[in-house]
């Protein structure tokens, strides 16, 4: 087999959107034999319904595969990956979709240089369709090559989704990759740890991946549950890091994407929250933040995706977590009131 098409599917009935994923992995123009693994994350809708519909219009094309319980993405493209018997892997949410030729020119410009990790930019759309919208270009232009520490360097600096890339399973199993499971965010968590296993990687400057944005993406719903996966997928990311031996070399860059992914982006998402919020959740992150790279705002690259706002609001922090949390907390009434008279 040279291609593993693992696929996580959770309530993704509604509105077409799983037949829409399926439908452009069917159509797929592949210069070889792939396989479609859809591994159902245990869907009260109908989702595996219409799994086992395109399994029998399709025989030998998809493998369906029903967890008992949920385990997240990271559990079901773990699930996906020891029946995965392709050259190559590839990852798709079940939301997304890819141009026909998506698999044929990464596999290929993967066999013809030697690769083991090929990649493309993506374009963001809110309806299904194969338009092009906003692209967005993760990686920088020299990121195609072999793996120096200098080029790993300026890819951790610049980490992009895993969905966008095609991975040789060697790669995987050589090197016991894995993501976590039971949680969101097992892209932060996983894929900095992948990347430090890479040897050569190439980039195709094409959007031929189409991420869908609407209202139920991760990205766009904060809650107490993912607030704690983000500090999950950081502790996760942190650890590997540790135990493979990464963390002297590469302390910068994994001190600026345990900063990113634990502190930052929970911090601000948990702030946001109109509810159930408390100040032993921003102490911990302080007093956390203090253990692990007390030093954290020296860092060159930190405060990349902030504001100045933002960082005011982090050096308040650090200095009183009672301060901080009085002082934003107003901030975001005085700014929902606003909203709401206006």
């Amino acid at each position: 087999m040279d291609l593993s098409i693992i696929v996580p599917v959770y309530n993704m009935a509604g509105d077409g959107k799983l037949n829409f994923c399926l439908d452009s992995l069917v159509g797929q123009d592949f210069d070889g034999d792939y396989e479609i693994i859809c591994v159902d994350d245990h869907s009260s809708d109908d989702s595996v319904r219409i799994l086992k519909e395109y399994e029998s219009l399709h025989p030998g094309l998809f493998r369906i595969i029903v967890n008992e319980r949920n385990m997240h993405q990271g559990g079901a493209r773990n699930a996906g990956m020891k029946a995965a018997s392709g050259k190559w892997i590839g990852f798709l949410d079940s939301d997304d979709w890819v141009s026909k030729d998506y698999y044929r020119r990464l596999v290929t410009l993967g066999e013809e240089t030697g690769a083991d990790v090929v990649g493309c930019c993506y374009s963001m759309v809110s309806e299904h369709t194969f338009e092009v919208g906003k692209i967005s270009r993760d990686h920088l232009e020299d990121a195609s090559g072999e793996m120096t520490p200098e080029r790993r360097k300026a890819f951790l600096n610049n980490m992009s989704s895993m969905v966008t890339k095609v991975y040789r399973a060697s790669l995987i199993r050589d090197n016991d990759l894995s993501f976590p499971e039971d949680i969101f965010y097992e892209d932060n968590a996983a894929g900095p740890v992948w990347a430090m296993c890479y040897k050569h990687f190439e980039y195709i400057d094409e959007p031929l991946y189409y991420y869908y944005q609407h209202d139920t993406s991760t990205v766009h719903t904060i809650t107490e549950k993912r607030c704690e996966d983000r500090m999950s997928a950081g502790e996760f990311m942190l650890s590997e890091m540790k135990r493979r031996g990464f963390l002297e070399e590469y302390h910068d860059e994994i001190e600026n994407i345990f900063t990113t992914v634990y502190f930052v982006n929970t911090l601000f998402s948990y702030m946001r929250m109109k509810n159930g919020r408390s100040i032993s959740v921003v102490k911990h992150l302080r007093k956390r933040m203090i253990e692990e790279f007390p030093d954290f705002r020296k860092n060159r690259n930190y405060g990349r995706y902030m504001d100045d706002e933002q960082k005011a609001y982090v050096d308040l922090l650090m200095k009183s977590s009672f301060a901080f949390y009085v002082k934003y907390s107003l901030l975001w009434w005085y700014r929902d009131l606003r909203s709401k008279s206006g």
